[in-house]
This record gives C-alpha cells, structure tokens and sequence, in this order.
C-alpha cells in the first residue's frame, strides 16, 4: 500500500505542478536596462572566469574541492549555498505578503543551524567522504539506504532548484526586458558553463565572492531606501521600527495616496500584527520545526563539512556561516516594510519581486538597482550550482561507481556527473517554467522532504548504535511518501495540505519526522536479529571513527 502510494504521488507530481499553476503576474517593470544589465554581465563573465580557472581534474576536485577550504571561506561558501533567492527574494516577498508569521522562515531557516552544529558537523567530517547517501549507505551497510538516500537528494535538489530558477528568471527578465521563459533559458546556460568546467572547487570560490556581492548589494541599499522613507540612514534595522509605526496610522509614500483609511487602513494593520494575515499558533510552530530539521538534513548543505580539513574547521565554519546568514536575515524585514512605504496594497504578484519594484518605486538610479539584481543573481546561481552538484554526486557517485558499476575509472565518474548535472539542470528549467508556489513556499516543501526523510536517518544513524538498516529504510520511506504526498495534495488544493492544514506541504515535518523516528527505532528493534554480526561490526567500527571511541559501541552504549 505504501508503495502504491509513493508510486502515485512521484507519477503525478508533475503533472500536478504544471496543472496548479495560478494567474501570477511575475513582471514588474519589462524594459531593457542598460546600465543594469552590464553590472549584471559583468558579474556573469567574472564567474565564468572564476569557474574556468578552477577546473577539476578529479573526483576529489569535482565534488569535495580537494578538501581544502578554511573556515571562513567554508563559512561564506555555507552562507552562499543557503542564501538562495528564497533568502535573498522570497524572505522579504513573505513578510512584505504575510507580516507577522513570515518572521517564521527566519527562525526555522537560522535555527537549523544549531542542529547541525550540535549534531552533526564533526562527526560527519570525521567519517571524511564524498556525499550523505555515501555516510549512511556505510554506516547501514546497505545499498539500499544508499539509492534511497541518493533518490531523496535528486528529489530535494529538484524541488528546491526550481525556486531558484523562478527567482532568477524574474531577475533576468527585469534586468533584460525578456521574457519569463526566456530568462530562465539564459541563468541556466550561465550555471551550467562555470559549473561543467569547475566542479566543487569553481563552486566554492564562486561562492564565497557571490557572498560578498549579494550581502553588499542587499545591505546598502537599504540606507537610501531608509533616508528616501524618512529616515536617517544610519543603520537601517535598528530605524524601519518609526516607518512600521507610520504605516499602523496609514502613512505611506506621497506617490501611494500618502494616507490610508477606512478597509484599506484596516488590512495593512491586521497584516503586520500576530496571526491578523491568517495562521495559527499551529501552523507557526509547524513551521518552524520543519524549517529547523530541513535545513539540518540538506544534503547540499551537510556535504560542506566534507570540503574541509577536519572536523575543528567543520564547527568553525558552520559559527562564520550562521554569522553571515544572519547578516542578511536582519535587513530582511525591512525591505518588507520599506516596500509596504512604497507600495502598500500590492499582493502575490509582486511579493517576490519587493527587493527591486521597492528601489525601483523609491529611484534609487540603475547602478544601485543593477547591483542589487547582480545580488540577486548571485544567490540562486550560488544556491543551483550546489544543487546541481548533489543531484550529479548522487547519481555518478552513489548509484553508477558504487553500485551499478564499481569498477569504473575515475574519468567515467566525471563523465557520468557532468552528463547527469545537464539532464537534471534541464528537467528542473522545464518544472520553473510554470512554478507552482512563492519562491520561499516552494523551497519549504524541499526542507519538508529532507526533514522527515535524511534528517531523522542522520540522527539514528550518528546517535542510536540500534538503529539498523530495515529500520533506516522503513522510517525514510515513510517520510519520503507523506511528504511527497502532502505535495500533491498543497497543489490539488486539498484543504488537509494546504497552507494551515494539520500536513501543509510546507510544515508538514513536525507530524512526519517524529513518526520517522519511531518507525526507525521500533522496526530496528524488532528486526535486531536479521542483522549478521559482520554487518554489526561493519557498524560498530563506523560509529567508533565518528565519536572517536577506543572499544566496542556495544560496549559503550550510546543507545
């Protein structure tokens, strides 16, 4: 029956994507932007140079660039790789829409970091492999928690690739005056070029100047922005508090009527106070818990602390990307706020665009607004390039060199994985074309998918010495089939998996992730006698290396 069901929701969640799409307006202003656009080609062309110089001659360049990034420039790689357009775009367009509870994807999203610090940065680098489907096929002993996990990886790099396809197509489409499609044509190109050649080690250094480029273009803005509202422009997270105020009594920008009243005023109030723009205390913390466990059990994420020298550098590095992240979480609201000043009535169609039509609005001049789109740009190529990367290692690493074909070259391995990074680049250009959600709402289903599936197998995997692999396999299974299938139901409108239902594909992990864990723990036990004592020992020296004990685990007792 649980296969029935798994079957279902893969086969129709294709076609479900492109059935659900709505009406969205995703244009905000289409004209060719000169100046604008040669910031943005510059950019472009330096990455390509970047890429082109950083080429890999090897798997360990390919996909752990050789192992030899530092702290803090693992720590900017963690923040670009996490700074997508749903950060960068999607965060601010929630709280510009939703108010109040959108200030849940900020605590989710930063949270998540602390489980990956206290649970899983050492002991992961510790172990010292390529990919996570690689940790814990060894750890099981099992090719098949590997394909699992490796399918799991395609599925989450899919679903959060096509967030960050949607948002740099409303960039390039803005910047260039082309069409949707066509934009999202031509980021595509751009990613896929750079990445071919460069592998890991092109992507990180890519990463850590993408960093400097998209905080930059993020943060200084916002002081003109603040002194064009009213402000200062002193320091604008400390200063939107007198502008939020304002727009409680209705005042917004002389070019939006100047003041509110009567529904109008009514509406903006209700949005920015708890649960006035819909919600519950349910759905806040469901939220939250599925962002925090997501961000923990993202494979493109967790595969960083196999990029460094060892596990010291791994804790570092997940203090200095926490560090930079935060940086921009702080400044997102007020571009929320800001773009209520300018544009105080606007809805879905422009909430993931409040980044550029709110400096647009405000005339801030086209080197500032060429710069922010460049931002922009840089943090869903930063965040695809790791995306593609994962999806390419589950394919040539877990599934063809080590279980279809174990005896292939090296060579072979990066044909195989550059060959699959274009199948899996095109397929998800084809799903953006008709996106199916918001930037940040589409990017929470992915967190949903790695909360309740690699998320609690990680955990067992590092911190129960009874987990085994029929236990591993029946708790992801079971995560992966409700998530998929609370997926299908958020985009077939079904009220139970919509936004605010008991399993909203958005927060469904806080239901699901628990029940994975029990389903791990108690079939691990009940099937404790299936496992022989080789697979055990293959274990017991696996969870040894990782806590770095001198006896037996059995001996010891973790569980």
């Amino acid at each position: 029956m649980m296969f029935k069901l798994l079957t279902a929701s893969v086969l129709l969640l294709p076609t479900t994507l492109f059935a659900a799409v709505g009406p969205e307006d995703f244009s905000v202003s289409y004209s060719f932007k000169l100046i604008p656009a040669l910031i943005v080609l510059g950019t472009f062309v330096l990455y390509l140079l970047i890429g082109l110089l950083s080429r890999a001659t090897s798997p360990s360049d390919y996909w752990v660039a050789g192992r030899g990034i530092g702290p803090i420039g693992n720590g900017a790689a963690i923040a670009s790789d996490w700074m997508s357009a749903a950060s960068f775009m999607g965060v601010a367009g929630l709280l510009y829409l939703r108010g109040w509870f959108g200030l849940g994807y900020i605590l989710g999203w930063t949270g998540g970091y602390v489980l990956l610090l206290c649970l899983f940065a050492a002991p992961l680098r510790r172990f010292g492999k390529f990919t996570i489907a690689e940790f814990l096929g060894d750890r099981y002993d099992s090719h098949g928690v590997r394909l699992v996990t490796a399918t799991v990886t395609i599925i989450i790099a899919v679903t959060y690739a096509v967030a960050q396809f949607k948002g740099m197509g409303l960039v390039c489409g803005w910047v260039f005056g082309i069409e949707y499609k066509h934009s999202v044509f031509f980021a595509a190109g751009i990613t896929l070029v750079y990445l071919l050649f460069s592998g890991m080690t092109g992507v990180t250094r890519n990463q850590q100047l993408q960093y400097v480029i998209l905080i930059t273009a993020f943060a200084v803005p916002l002081w003109f922005l603040i002194r064009n509202a009213g402000g200062s422009g002193l320091f604008p997270p400390l200063e939107y508090g007198s502008i939020l105020s304002g727009l409680m009594e209705g005042k917004v920008s002389p070019t939006a009527g100047g003041q509110l009243l009567g529904e109008e005023l009514e509406g903006l109030r209700r949005l920015f106070l708890p649960w006035g723009s819909g919600g519950d205390i349910y759905s806040f913390l469901a939220l939250v818990f599925t962002l925090m466990v997501g961000t923990a059990g993202l494979p493109h994420i967790l595969v960083r602390f196999y990029t460094v020298q060892n596990e010291s550098v791994a804790r570092s590095s997940v203090v200095w990307g926490l560090l930079f992240i935060g940086l921009l979480y702080w400044a997102s609201p007020v571009y929320a706020v800001i773009g209520r000043y300018w544009n105080p009535l606007g809805g879905q169609a422009v909430a993931d665009m409040i980044i550029l039509s709110a400096p647009e609005q405000a005339q801030l001049g086209p080197i500032f607004l060429g710069y922010l789109a460049a931002g922009a740009l840089a943090a869903g190529i930063s965040t695809v390039a790791a995306l593609l990367m994962a999806a390419a290692s589950a394919v040539a690493h877990d599934w063809y060199s080590t279980v279809l074909h174990p005896g292939c070259s090296e060579k072979e391995q990066l044909i195989i994985g550059r060959v699959f990074t274009v199948v899996v680049c095109i397929f998800v250009v084809v799903v953006a074309l008709n996106p199916p959600a918001l930037i940040a709402q589409i990017v929470a289903m992915a967190f949903a998918v790695a909360g309740a599936t690699i998320f609690p197998a990680l955990v067992l995997a590092i911190w129960d010495s009874g987990s085994n692999r029929y236990g591993a396999l029946a708790g992801m299974i079971w995560g992966l089939s409700m998530t998929l299938v609370a997926m299908v139901g958020w985009m077939a409108r079904i009220p139970l998996f919509a936004e605010g239902g008991l399993l909203s594909a958005t927060s469904s992990a806080l239901v699901i992730t628990p029940l994975a864990l029990l389903i791990n723990i108690v079939v691990s036990r009940l099937t404790s006698d299936k496992v022989s004592e080789a697979c055990l020992d293959h274990s017991d020296s696996i969870l040894r290396r990782l806590h770095r004990l001198p006896e037996r685990v059995s001996a010891a007792r973790i569980d």
